[in-house]
């Protein structure tokens, strides 16, 4: 099966102003997280990753810390890149009859304006696809043109 990863981008707060950049490989995880400590700044890289279609993720990396949200936890059963965000973050893998639920920090970006409820309500919002889930999220953080300009949205 292959999985057409539809965005993957970095983003972090500098000097008061947002940069983003497209990420490599949406795939590996690890890859991620490494190429977000390297852009260490007050408020942290945070990476915005749907794949698919189907799912998101969140990635932040602040100093040593690394939280992480995923937006439908059952996608692990389809997409070996959920499973391995469910290892990473040691959590427990979904039941065959588990309903489709966010997982991980759904406070990730608290500190930036967007409370858990606020994720948690626009996972929740099957009418929106993960892009357009991403979309708001930027939005919300204050970098959404630059998103739309980046992925030509």
């Amino acid at each position: 099966m292959t999985n057409d990863v539809d965005i993957a981008v970095a983003a972090w707060h500098e000097d008061g102003r947002w940069t983003l950049a497209e990420l490599p490989d949406a795939h590996d995880l690890a890859h991620i997280i490494e190429g977000l400590k390297a852009q260490q700044t007050n408020g942290g890289a945070i990476a915005l990753i749907s794949i698919d279609e189907e799912f998101f993720m969140v990635i932040r990396v602040l100093g040593a810390h690394i939280r992480m949200l995923l937006s439908d936890a059952t996608c692990a059963f389809d997409y070996e890149v959920a499973a391995e965000f469910i290892e990473l973050s040691d959590l427990p893998f979904p039941e065959e009859d588990d309903e489709p639920l966010p997982v991980g920090h759904l406070d990730i970006l608290a500190d930036l304006g967007m409370a858990h409820m606020e994720i948690s309500a626009l996972c929740d919002d099957s009418e929106l696809f993960p892009d357009e889930q991403l979309d708001a999220i930027a939005t919300r953080l204050g970098f959404g043109e630059q998103f739309r300009e980046l992925l030509e949205l």
